[in-house]
């Protein structure tokens, strides 16, 4: 097994696009675009919480970046650079040439710098830091919602969940719809150019990462605003329509607009081949309140909104 400092030189040690001073040194060097601010987020990834221990490693190496793309596509950000903090227990040559392969697919496809991190011995997590740039006063944020904006969501939110519930012997999935929540689950995509589209047309925007109702209440909540729901085609009472609305792992985004643009919200969908779906509207209101509905108007009741690391 080579050295700490051998291993990253070897597999995490690669060119940089746009920064002045990357891995090998205390710090990492970088020269922001003058007119434009930082977006700055932070993701960790623990096994047995966000996934399972025989998880393949080039895939993890994928996920391990994709979720923190999420978090600057959801501020209408360009990802530029990240760090990235390993832990790993006694971890294989070939275990970490898979890894890092995943790590640069991502990072190469989005046109991301490694600028730096840590590695030390223990039970397997990682942590990326991911910086990001977005013009100044452009950025999307959670706080911008208002009465009478439409609510929108990205993909298929539970298809990730649903794959996991397979994993975990709590559902039964027949092809084609295994390979497809098993990807969403392993290779999530994060949606960088939906967030660069929205910039001046959504009002408020979140990734959904802890469930669909979880995340779309921190927009209401800080936004001082209430919601009324009525997802077209949602799935009956059961498993599939719980992690529809509660299941996480989707890295979708949800976000808000004014009516005024529902048409170029749907032109939008075309432009980058992405589902995009109204699924109610902003009311006034109780901060976080949400009222959700069947296609018959009757009120339904989650079971919950979404997963809580520490509930």
């Amino acid at each position: 097994m080579p050295s700490e400092f051998a291993l990253i030189d070897r597999y995490f040690k690669r060119p940089t696009r746009r920064t002045v001073l990357g891995v090998g040194d205390d710090g990492a060097l970088i020269a922001p675009t003058p007119g434009q601010e930082l977006a700055i987020s932070t993701d960790l990834l623990v096994e047995g919480t966000h996934f399972l221990a025989d998880a393949d490693p080039e895939a993890l190496g994928w996920k391990t970046l994709a979720v923190n793309l999420s978090d600057i596509a959801a501020m209408g950000g360009q990802p530029l650079w990240a760090t990235l903090a390993a832990v790993l227990p006694a971890p294989t040559i070939d275990w970490i040439e898979a890894f890092a392969r995943g790590f640069f697919d991502c990072a190469n496809s989005y046109g991301v710098d490694l600028i730096g991190g840590d590695t030390t011995r223990g039970p397997r997590a990682f942590c990326v830091t991911i910086l990001g740039e977005v013009p100044a006063g452009k950025a999307l944020r959670r706080d911008g919602a208002r009465a009478g904006d439409s609510i929108w969501v990205s993909g298929r939110p539970g298809h990730a969940a649903l794959g996991l519930a397979h994993l975990q012997g709590r559902a039964a999935l027949n092809e084609p719809a295994l390979t497809t929540c098993l990807a969403a689950l392993h290779r999530p995509i994060p949606r960088v150019a939906l967030g660069l589209a929205l910039r001046d047309i959504a009002s408020a925007a979140i990734d959904v990462s802890d469930g669909l109702l979880a995340d779309l209440g921190h927009i209401l909540e800080q936004s001082r605003c209430a919601a009324r729901l009525n997802i077209p085609g949602l799935p009956p009472a059961g498993l599939e329509r719980d992690c529809w609305l509660s299941g996480g792992d989707d890295y979708e985004l949800a976000f808000t607009a004014a009516a005024s643009f529902d048409a170029d919200i749907m032109a939008l969908s075309g432009t980058l081949d992405l589902s995009l779906t109204r699924i109610g509207e902003i009311e006034a209101g109780p901060p976080g309140a949400l009222i959700l509905c069947d296609d018959g108007g009757a009120v339904i009741t989650p079971t919950t909104r979404g997963y809580d690391h520490f509930a």
